[in-house]
């Protein structure tokens, strides 16, 4: 069922082995791979066949669903539309992402675009992971879209991750928040080459005491370039905060816009950001404790990004 390379690319996004336990859906060059659901967690085909439904019932509990996706064929460009309802009171991971192996002269691309429901009282970790890899010489293309409607008192962790090989990435996030909801976006990315990424991010607090905490992370290498956006709009007595963070090496470029929008006298909202090259003490602290140049530059990266 699965190949060396499948189970390379689904090591590295979801850090499988194999076939994972509990529900799952694997998408492989546009077609299902493998499908299994559990008491708790349907999975099914939408009605125009372009993606799926994951149905998670109210009050589950310490359930996980993984649905990666595997793209290998050269000019494939796939698209997918996946609908998440998570039940009221419930608490699960979802993990997804994709994995290219680009093999030739043309490009791959997919494009995810994701839509969370998100129950009263629900909780979500959603761990999302893209990379690209193979010695193909063909772009590759990763165009995330993720849509977060929250109800009252819902919690959504997402943990938004590229570190490799990606030519070209667009990525979209929306929110809506409802009263008391708690939404944490942690996103790191990592560019080399020739490579570019952007991020636009639109959050709207809508509900009294509702949260939101939007943290970014770049490394741009080489000649590679990242932009990163936000826009943060309150309407409601809330909290909000926007913290960007950039490490530029070589030849890299970086624009990061975070905007704040307070449409309530009681909105608390706050920002910060930072752009600039690894600081020459971090270095000289770790190379006067055995480590060489390169391997310094690699820690002190490993940890930015964690």
């Amino acid at each position: 069922m699965l190949n060396a390379i499948d189970r390379r690319v689904l090591k590295e996004v979801a850090e499988l082995e194999g076939i994972p336990k509990g529900a799952y859906n694997i998408r492989k060059n546009g077609k299902l791979l493998g499908r299994e659901v559990s008491a708790n967690i349907n999975i099914e085909t939408n009605e125009k066949g372009d993606g799926i439904i994951i149905d998670i019932k109210p009050g589950t509990v310490n359930e996980s669903v993984h649905i990666p996706v595997i793209l290998s064929q050269a000019g494939l460009h796939d698209t997918v539309y996946n609908t998440f309802i998570v039940g009221e009171g419930a608490d699960v991971t979802i993990i997804a992402g994709c994995g290219i192996h680009c093999g030739g002269k043309e490009s791959e691309g997919h494009s995810g675009i994701h839509e969370f429901q998100i129950k009263a009282g629900a909780k979500v970790k959603y761990v999302e992971k893209h990379i690209a890899l193979g010695d193909g010489t063909g772009r590759r293309i990763l165009n995330p879209t993720t849509k977060v409607f929250m109800a009252e008192n819902a919690q959504v962790e997402m943990e938004l991750t590229q570190l490799g090989g990606v030519d070209e990435a667009k990525r979209f996030n929306e929110a809506k928040i409802g009263a008391g909801s708690v939404l944490l976006i942690t996103e790191r990315v990592m560019t080399d080459g020739e490579q570019v990424a952007e991020s636009r991010n639109e959050i709207e607090l809508i509900g009294t005491d509702s949260k939101a905490n939007i943290v970014s992370r770049s490394v741009i290498k080489g000649n590679s370039s990242q932009d990163f956006y936000v826009n943060l709009t309150a309407f409601a007595k809330c909290y909000g905060h926007i913290e960007c963070d950039a490490i530029i090496m070589d030849n890299g470029r970086n624009q990061t816009i975070p905007a704040l929008r307070a449409l309530h006298p009681d909105a608390e909202m706050t920002h910060e950001a930072s752009i600039g090259k690894i600081a020459n003490d971090q270095l000289m602290k770790l190379m006067s404790l055995g480590l060489d140049y390169d391997a310094a530059v690699n820690r002190i990266i490993q940890g930015f990004l964690k």
